[in-house]
């Protein structure tokens, strides 16, 4: 997902979006036609973040992808200019609104809570109300930090939420906007996001493993590490699920399989790496884990992070493979 959109320019709704041919138009104006009969045009925004790279491989199966990010030219990816953002679901008029934007810097959250609330709920409220114009179907991603991260079992998604952060809290209300606002939306709360393209805890943590003897990890918080290949092939399923029956909309928990603490998922990396490639050389001889207050942060953590996935497996016939699955298909790739 696309960090903080500070430092963004020339608004958006100040471009010039492009004139669309008529056979264009009258294609992306057809909302009410089946899936089969129309190839549908679906809207990415966030194209340039974790989940938004996987989801331009992921959804090109399923029709034509207009993928944006807040340096788009031609249409406006900015989820700073809702007016902008508005417009350009006018202009293109598409069966279906992807958003994997978001402000995800936790911690600096905490002192841009307005710019936060901007991107994670208003930005969200905006795209819903244009979907819902439309006819549209928008899918839209959240995070278990709405949670109080308290309890030892994985959260449902009717559980009362209470979140311990500005983050947290912006999500949530970016969630409760899009149900007030569109009917047809399709929300996945995820965790412990990672992907082989740019920064993730299984990279640091492969580093560090090389430069020093001794590392200390937090754990006393757990949860599922879900890597952004598999978010992106859900949702691919799920779309495409929902265009072929018109049904299936509401709040999903989207995790992989299993559960571990940051301790465990580093553990499980080292483990990984020397058994995938022993010739490499690694320093470290022990992980010690230490409870998260031996790394205070502005934001608060919740301790319990884990995501019951029942309802969004029976619904869509899904059966989610265990973490580690995916922590090895990721340092195969990058090793």
């Amino acid at each position: 997902m696309v960090s903080g959109q500070s430092g963004l320019g020339r608004p958006c709704a100040e471009r010039q979006l492009p004139r669309l041919g008529r056979q264009a138009v009258r294609q992306r104006s057809a909302i009410g036609m089946s899936a089969a009969t129309l190839t549908p045009t679906i809207l990415l925004l966030g194209k340039s973040g974790q989940v938004g790279w996987e989801l331009q491989r992921s959804l090109s199966v399923l029709g034509q992808v207009v993928a944006l990010d807040r340096h788009s030219s031609d249409y406006c990816g900015d989820l700073s200019d809702l007016a902008g953002l508005q417009a350009t679901v006018r202009a293109l008029r598409p069966q279906v609104i992807v958003n994997a934007a978001a402000h995800t810097a936790v911690d600096k959250a905490e002192s841009e809570p307005e710019l936060a609330r901007l991107i994670n709920a208003l930005a969200p409220q905006a795209l819903a109300q244009a979907a819902n114009e439309i006819g549209a179907w928008l899918v839209h991603y959240s995070t278990d930090y709405v949670f109080d991260g308290s309890g030892d079992q994985p959260w449902q998604e009717a559980d009362a939420t209470g979140p311990l952060n500005t983050y947290g809290r912006s999500k949530l209300e970016g969630e409760q906007l899009i149900a007030q606002a569109c009917a047809r939306h399709l929300i996945f709360r995820t965790s412990w996001v990672y992907a082989a393209r740019g920064g993730n805890f299984a990279k640091t943590m492969l580093r560090l493993a090389k430069e020093r003897e001794r590392l200390s990890v937090i754990d006393d918080q757990r949860g599922a590490p879900t890597g952004a290949e598999l978010i992106a092939d859900v949702t691919a399923h799920a779309v495409r699920q929902v265009l072929r029956t018109g049904s299936g909309y509401g709040l999903y928990h989207l995790a992989a399989a299993g559960e571990t603490s940051w301790h465990g998922y580093a553990s499980q990396v080292v483990e990984t790496v020397r058994r995938l490639q022993p010739e490499l050389e690694l320093k470290v001889q022990a992980i010690d884990p230490v409870p998260t207050s031996a790394f205070p942060t502005p934001a608060r953590r919740p301790h319990n992070s884990r995501l019951n996935t029942t309802r969004l497996q029976q619904t869509f016939g899904l059966t989610l493979p265990p973490w580690q699955q995916g922590i090895e298909r990721l340092l195969a790739e990058i090793l």
